[in-house]
């Protein structure tokens, strides 16, 4: 079990008259900066009784700032961006002059586990609350826009009338709990850790004794060998391998994230059980709590102590101060067959029945078109659907003889069963529509990308990931994609400043994870994206060896081929 929780009441060491980073384990306790100070003056969890009682019953312009911009996150909810502001005063405005008066309102999915019933009340409350809008995310939850804070207590009280909540769907909390959406039924499985991600859920979720972390803490847990759940940039990790002695378990990461200083999650070297799973989260997640660092909100991430401890200290800071015991010494997992990781397509369950994956464009639904879906999967026989880490979702428990008609229906929805690698591979983030971070547009112009590289290279057969972030903040993956493009301004040929992107090229995660290569001075107009990844592309085809991946390709290729 995790160390007591260490907070200012409760000091386990003499306070340090240093401030240092602001690490509770040995002393630190000052306030640090603002968003220390409102954590302290109040837990975010106490924010709900607010926003039920007075916000959601006096308005908008009722609600304290200190909640507006930090608590409310607690709960899922950020104001999101004003319309009609454009990319180059995002850096530039303050908050409120950002600001909408509308919300984002972020549906935690844990495990990405939904059944229909859950599905289609996520679906109506779009329909009802939210003008439509429910994007599928990287991290398998459902983002709503458009939010009012006088219906949140009735989308809570819908919510949760089916087993869902927003409860830690953002801030400096234990985020949604990734998890294979094809746990307890795929054929390959090493091992089904849903039962982890519920006791973890029961334990940690809503629970004061982790609701104010240094900052956001990510979670993947996955016993697939397609390794689905982009475990190499979560803060932690549990991977499915089969011990030589002990048999199936987990394999122990920690320390991966993204963002503007990315870092890959570092191997513990130990192997745990199914069943203490929740035991070494509560270590890992409680060493993050206590030793984390909160002066510098940039370096607030676990990925930081990691880096600064190494693998060998963080394990045995894990066993010796919050387990009291050692952990087993366990393999590496292995190398995956599939070079997709989303599950699209049709695959046999091990019960005999199968589950079929289809692929939305770049995460963008409605609240018609998931309630439509949910009625397709009762129709056929289903009563669970899945999301993906990939922005896909998945139908499962379908009988062989209803696989037609299901795959018919979902494409009459736009939902390809079968999709080219371009729609297959293309996530994009929220971008300028509705993030006060980005500097631009992200979805519309994933999808006319899509459409353009469908009708340009209609033969190209190879896995690709496009992944179009609209700010430097990487929420859509773009150090890891095949091509990864940041959301910047640039000029084009007339010296005109425009939206555009950086280009990474060459990321990848598995086990040859790694960082796209970023060629001096190569950034892209928005309206020249096309044209720019049809010619690489193309470079790729006319130059790769037998087999080789985009990634390699990349690496090795000049600079002159990338540009």
């Amino acid at each position: 079990m995790a160390a007591t929780p260490q907070n200012p009441a409760t000091p386990r060491r003499k306070v340090s008259r240093h401030r240092g980073e602001g690490q509770w384990a040995v002393g630190h306790f000052t306030p640090l900066n603002g968003n220390e100070q409102f954590k302290k003056d109040d837990d975010g969890l106490n924010v709900r009784t607010r926003i039920e009682t007075i916000y959601s019953k006096r308005g908008f312009d009722s609600i304290d700032p200190n909640d507006l911009r930090g608590r409310m996150r607690w709960w899922g909810l950020y104001t999101q961006r004003k319309p009609g502001i454009d990319g180059g005063k995002t850096a530039i405005l303050e908050p409120e002059e950002l600001d909408d008066t509308y919300f984002m309102l972020r549906v935690r999915i844990d495990g990405g586990r939904l059944t229909t019933r859950q599905l289609r009340t996520i679906g109506e409350i779009s329909q009802e609350f939210a003008r439509g809008t429910a994007d599928l995310t990287d991290r398998q939850n459902v983002q709503y826009h458009w939010i009012r804070i006088e219906d949140v207590p009735e989308i809570w009280n819908r919510l949760e009338s089916v087993g869902l909540s927003t409860t830690e769907a953002c801030g400096d909390t234990p985020r949604v709990i990734l998890g294979s959406p094809v746990a307890g039924i795929a054929e390959d499985e090493i091992i089904d850790g849903t039962p982890a991600i519920e006791e973890i859920h029961r334990r940690v979720i809503g629970n004061p004794a982790f609701s104010n972390l240094p900052r956001k803490f990510k979670t993947a847990i996955s016993g697939s060998p397609l390794l689905d759940v982009a475990h190499e940039i979560n803060d932690v990790a549990f991977v499915g391998v089969v011990h030589p002695e002990h048999g199936p378990g987990f394999d122990l990461w920690v320390g991966g994230g993204l963002s503007t200083n990315p870092k890959i999650g570092q191997r513990l070297g130990a192997w745990v059980p199914l069943d203490e799973v929740p035991d070494v989260f509560e270590g890992v997640i409680s060493i993050f709590r206590d030793y984390g660092y909160r002066r510098l909100r940039t370096r607030a991430r676990l990925k930081f102590l990691v880096g600064d401890w190494g693998a060998e200290k963080f394990r045995q800071v894990l066993e010796d101060e919050y387990l009291q015991r050692k952990l087993i010494d366990g393999p590496a997992p292995a190398q995956p067959v599939e070079r997709w990781r989303d599950h699209v397509g049709v695959h046999r369950q091990k019960d005999g029945r199968f589950y079929v994956g289809f692929a939305p464009r770049v995460g963008r639904v409605d609240g018609t078109i998931l309630t439509k879906i949910a009625e397709l999967a009762e129709t056929h026989g289903s009563g669970r659907v899945r999301t993906t880490a990939e922005q896909k979702m998945i139908v499962l428990d379908v009988e062989e003889n209803r696989i037609d008609s299901l795959v018919e229906g979902l494409e009459a929805l736009d939902l390809t069963v079968h999709p080219s690698p371009f729609r297959r591979g293309t996530m994009a983030c929220t971008g300028i529509e509705y993030c006060k971070l980005a500097i631009v547009e992200t979805k519309a112009r994933g999808s006319a990308l899509i459409d353009e590289l469908e009708r340009r290279i209609p033969d190209f057969d190879e896995p690709i990931t496009i992944n179009i972030n609209g700010c430097p903040n990487a929420c859509a993956r773009i150090q890891v994609a095949d091509i990864g493009l940041k959301g910047q301004l640039v000029l084009n040929d007339q010296g005109e400043q425009v939206e555009g992107f950086q280009v990474h090229l060459g990321g990848a995660l598995g086990l040859e994870a790694g960082f796209g290569r970023k060629v001096r001075g190569l950034k892209v107009t928005s309206e020249e994206l096309a044209d720019y990844v049809e010619r690489v592309l193309k470079r790729y085809q006319a130059e790769r060896e037998e087999g080789e991946r985009f990634a390699t390709w990349a690496a090795r290729a000049s600079e002159e081929a990338l540009s």
